[in-house]
This record gives C-alpha cells, structure tokens and sequence, in this order.
C-alpha cells in the first residue's frame, strides 16, 4: 500500500518562491487630493466633485488619502450636495 503524502506536500506549501515585489517593501503611492486643503467646504461642489467617480461613487480614503475625519465630512458634503441637487 503507497503512503499517501500530506496535503501541504501536495500542493506545495512551504516552497514558496520570493518574487520580484517581495525584495524590498515599497510603501503604496497615494494622490492627496486634501495636501493643500486646510478646511473642507462642504458648499464647494467643484471641490466635492474631486472626490466622486464619473458614475457618482465617492472614491474611497486609500485612494484619496484622507483620513477617517476628512473621509466622514466628505462623505456628509457629497450626501448633502446631492440632496440639494448640486451634485448626481
């Protein structure tokens, strides 16, 4: 009777090769939409509107880079640009 090999042995864990992105730790690259921006108007839709997709969706903070506070206050902007009409 064959000895049946483990299953980390058949699907090769443990020989896993270093690949080209596992040499060095490369920090992600982020856009700051807020570098310059010391207050967020809430009344500024072409502001606001940096910070929608062209479909409307709000880009989310690690693409952005805000941070959680700035996130919540544009989020509250958008919703409210958009129940004014300002905004689609």
């Amino acid at each position: 009777m064959a000895m049946m090999k483990r299953s980390s042995e058949r699907f090769g864990a443990g020989k896993r090769t270093r690949g080209p992105r596992d040499d060095k730790f490369r920090p992600r690259k982020r856009s700051r939409f807020l570098e310059g921006a010391r207050d967020i108007d809430l009344n500024d839709t072409e502001f606001l509107r940096r910070f929608i997709t062209d479909h409307g969706k709000i880009l989310p903070a690690r693409l952005t880079g805000a941070t959680a506070k700035q996130q919540r206050l544009l989020r509250r902007g958008i919703a409210r640009a958009r129940m004014m009409g300002l905004l689609p």
